[in-house]
C-alpha cells in the first residue's frame, strides 16, 4: 500500500454495541464511534469499557479505528468519573475520544486523540483553527455547511482533519443550539436525552391568528445521503465520512456501511491521490441498497446551498421504498401494479385521507394479490411503502459479509533448509528460517504448495498467491508446510497495521493553553473569537469548564440552561437555532424566491400541549430560531400567553 503523497479517507460507522460495531467493521467501515455507559450524546446506547476493549482488539487487526463519545455537556460531581472512565478507555485501546465539554481540556488525561464533537457547533473556519489550536485532532462539522463552506475551512486550516456526515437522521436546529427536550420535558440534548421535539405535529399560525397548517411535523426534516456527492466532498476537504444511527439496530449498520463502502471504493479505484485508512475487503453476501433501511426520505440538506423539500410533513417514521399503486380492491384482496414482489410478513402504509402516514400487515401475499391481516381504508389509485421488508429483514439477520485482509507468500530454498515469507497488504512482513532436508519431488510441487499455504480458515487473512523459488522442484511434507503456516500467521497477526496517517495526527494530545489563532479573515468578527461574556448558548456546566473560558478570556460567564431554570424568561431564549427555515420551505422568502401573497408575521408553531413558539428570522444570515413561549411577545405583554 502507497501512502506517500496521499490522503487517507476514512468511512465511520455507528455502533450501538459490540455487535454493531463488529457488523460495522466487517462491512467496511474503517473507524466505528460507540458510546461508553455514560457521557455520550445517546443516553440508550451505552457500553462497557469491557465490551469496548473486545471491539478494539477486533477493529485494530484491519488497522480500523475505534472512537468513544463522551460528548455530553458534565456536571461538576461528574468530572472526577469522567477522567477515570478516559484512562479506562485509553487502556481498552480506544483511538481517540469524541467530546463536547471543554473542561476535558483542564484535566489531567492520557495521550488520547480528541475530536471535536458536532455538539461543538463547528461551522467557522476561525472555529475549527481554535480547536485546532487547541490541540484537536479532528473536528466533526456541522450538518448545515455546504461544499465551498467546507472546503473554506480546510483552506483555512489544512491542518486538521475534517468529519463530515454523510447519511442519516437530521437535527433540524444546529448541533449543541438546542433546547427545546430541555424546556419541554427536562431532558437535555446536551446530556443525551433528547426527546425528539422536532418531531412532533405542529400547527402554524400567522399574525393574524390565522391557521396556515393544521397538525404537521413542519420541523421533522428528512433522512441526509450524500452518497452521490462524496468525491465533492473529498475533494472540499472532508477525510472521514460519518453514518448517523447510534441507535439504529445492526441491519441498517450492515446495510449502509456495505453501501458507503462500495460509493467509497469506486473513487478510490479512480482517484490514486486517496488512500483507505485501513485494510481487508470485505465478501458480501448482498446487495447493499439504503432504500431498505430506515429513512425517512432522502434530502443532500444544505450541500449545494438551500433547497426546498428538505422536510418530511406527513410523517417522522420510516415509509421505506415505494412498491406500487393500489390497482383494485376486491374484498377483503388488495391488487396492486407494479414490479415488487410481495412476502407474508410484510408491513405496507400509504398517506390517508388525512395525509397522515397509515400502515397495515401482510398476511398473505400471493403474487401481487395481498391479503392484510386487517383490511385498511384504501382505495385505487392510493401509493404504497414497504416500511417493512421481511424477506430483507430475514437476510439481514443472518451472515451477510465476511473481511478479509491479502497476504502473499514467498518460499524459498535455502542452505540446510527453507525461508517462508508471508507479506500482507500493508506491507508488513514477516520471515522465518526453517532447518529441513531437500528431497527432490517426482513432479512440481507448485500446486499442492500454493492449496497448503492458501487454507488460512477461520483467520482473517486470505492468499493472493505464492511465489517459489526453487532451483528444483523439492519435496515438503503437507503437515510441515502447514505447520511453517501457522507460525507465520501467528507473528504476522501480532505485527501493527501500518496506516496512513491521517490529517492532525500530530495534535493528538491537548495542549491546555490559550489558543492563538490566525489573523481573522474579513468574515470573521476582529475582537476576538471567545467574547466577554458567555450565555447559556455556550453550555457551561461545571468549574473547569468555567476555568477554560476564563483562561480564554471571557470575563462573565452564564450557566448553561440545564443549570439556570430561569434561562428561558430570557428576552432572546431560544429553543433552537436553525439554517431550515419555514418560510423557504413553503415559498415566502423575500431573499431567495419571488413569493406572491405572504401571510403577515409573526409566525407561530403551536405544540399538542398548546403552547405557542414564536418563529423568529434572520434574513441576513438565512438562520430561524424558534423561541420559548415565556420569551415570544404576543398582543403587548410578553408574557400574557405563558403556557
Amino acid at each position: 500500500m502507497r501512502f506517500t503523497d496521499t490522503k487517507a479517507i476514512e468511512l465511520l460507522s455507528p455502533a450501538r454495541n459490540l455487535e454493531c460495531g463488529i457488523a460495522a467493521i466487517d462491512h467496511g467501515a474503517d473507524a466505528v464511534y460507540i458510546g461508553a455507559q455514560r457521557y455520550g450524546a445517546r443516553a440508550a446506547a451505552g457500553n462497557s469499557v469491557g465490551d469496548i476493549a473486545t471491539l478494539c482488539r477486533y477493529a485494530h487487526q484491519f488497522g480500523a479505528r475505534v472512537y468513544v463519545t463522551v460528548n455530553t455537556i458534565l456536571y461538576d460531581d461528574e468530572l472526577e468519573a469522567v477522567c477515570r472512565l478516559v484512562w479506562e478507555l485509553y487502556e481498552a485501546g480506544v483511538d481517540a475520544l469524541i467530546v463536547q465539554d471543554t473542561a476535558l481540556l483542564e484535566m489531567d488525561l492520557p495521550p488520547i486523540a480528541l475530536h471535536a464533537s458536532t455538539q461543538m457547533d463547528n461551522r467557522s473556519a476561525r472555529k475549527v483553527a481554535w480547536l485546532h489550536a487547541l490541540g484537536f485532532r479532528q473536528a466533526v462539522l456541522a450538518r448545515e455547511l455546504s461544499i465551498g463552506e467546507i472546503a473554506e475551512i480546510h483552506c483555512a486550516v489544512p491542518e486538521m482533519a475534517l468529519e463530515a456526515f454523510c447519511h442519516g437522521a437530521l437535527c433540524v436546529s444546529y448541533s449543541g443550539c438546542c433546547y427545546a427536550s430541555q424546556y419541554c420535558f427536562s431532558r437535555s440534548a446536551n446530556r443525551g436525552e433528547c426527546a425528539q421535539f422536532c418531531r412532533l405535529p405542529f400547527s402554524l399560525i400567522d399574525g393574524a391568528g390565522r391557521t396556515l397548517v393544521r397538525d404537521r411535523h413542519l420541523l421533522s426534516l428528512r433522512d441526509m445521503n450524500r452518497g452521490q456527492w462524496l468525491e465533492q466532498m473529498m475533494d472540499a476537504g472532508v477525510s472521514s465520512f460519518k453514518i448517523e444511527g447510534r441507535l439504529k439496530d445492526v441491519a441498517y449498520v450492515k446495510n449502509v456501511t456495505a453501501w458507503y463502502r462500495r460509493c467509497l471504493d469506486d473513487i478510490l479505484c479512480r482517484r490514486p491521490e486517496f488512500v483507505r485508512s485501513s485494510i481487508g475487503r470485505e465478501n458480501l453476501r448482498f446487495t447493499p441498497d439504503p432504500e431498505r433501511s430506515f429513512s425517512r426520505g432522502f434530502t443532500e440538506y444544505f450541500l449545494h446551498g438551500r433547497q426546498q423539500a428538505m422536510s418530511q410533513p406527513e410523517t417522522p417514521k420510516s415509509r421505506g421504498p415505494l412498491v406500487g399503486v393500489v390497482k383494485e380492491v376486491r374484498g377483503d384482496v388488495i391488487i396492486v401494479s407494479g414490479t415488487a414482489s410481495f412476502h407474508n410478513g410484510d408491513g405496507l402504509c400509504f398517506l390517508n385521507e388525512e395525509g397522515r402516514l397509515q400502515g397495515f400487515r401482510v398476511n398473505r401475499a400471493e403474487g401481487n394479490h395481498i391479503h392484510p391481516a386487517r383490511m385498511p381504508a384504501v382505495t385505487r389509485g392510493v401509493r404504497l411503502w414497504r416500511s417493512r421488508d421481511q424477506e430483507w429483514e430475514q437476510l439481514m439477520a443472518g451472515t451477510t459479509a465476511q473481511r478479509r485482509i491479502r497476504v502473499e507468500w514467498t518460499l524459498e530454498e535455502a542452505d540446510g533448509g527453507f525461508c517462508l515469507a508471508v507479506t500482507r497488504e500493508d506491507g508488513a512482513s514477516v520471515m522465518r528460517y526453517f532447518e529441513a532436508l531437500h528431497q527432490a519431488a517426482r513432479s512440481d510441487q507448485s500446486q499442492v504448495i500454493g492449496e497448503v499455504l492458501g487454507r488460512l480458515g477461520d483467520t482473517i487473512y486470505e492468499s493472493a498467491g505464492v511465489g517459489i523459488h526453487f532451483t528444483e522442484p523439492w519435496f515438503v511434507p503437507r503437515s510441515q508446510l502447514a505447520e511453517w503456516r501457522r507460525q507465520l500467521i501467528d507473528a504476522l497477526s501480532a505485527e501493527p497495521v501500518r496506516r496512513p496517517c491521517m490529517q492532525g495526527a500530530l495534535s493528538a494530545v491537548p495542549v491546555r493553553q490559550t489558543a492563538i489563532l490566525p489573523g481573522p479573515s474579513a468574515a470573521d468578527d476582529p475582537s476576538g473569537f471567545i467574547p466577554a461574556h458567555l450565555s447559556y448558548r455556550f453550555n457551561v456546566s461545571n468549574c473547569l469548564a468555567r476555568r477554560f473560558y476564563e483562561q480564554q478570556g471571557a470575563e462573565r460567564i452564564d450557566p448553561a440552561m440545564e443549570l439556570d431554570g430561569e434561562a428561558f424568561l430570557h428576552e432572546d431564549a431560544r429553543v433552537m437555532t436553525c439554517r431550515f427555515c419555514l418560510k423557504y420551505e413553503r415559498g415566502w422568502c423575500p431573499r431567495h424566491q419571488a413569493p406572491g401573497v405572504v401571510p403577515p408575521e409573526p409566525y407561530f408553531l403551536v405544540a399538542p400541549d398548546g403552547r405557542r413558539y414564536r418563529l423568529s428570522f434572520d434574513c441576513r444570515n438565512c438562520e430561524m430560531t424558534v423561541l420559548a413561549p415565556d420569551a415570544s411577545p404576543c398582543s403587548g405583554s410578553p408574557n400574557s400567553w405563558r403556557g
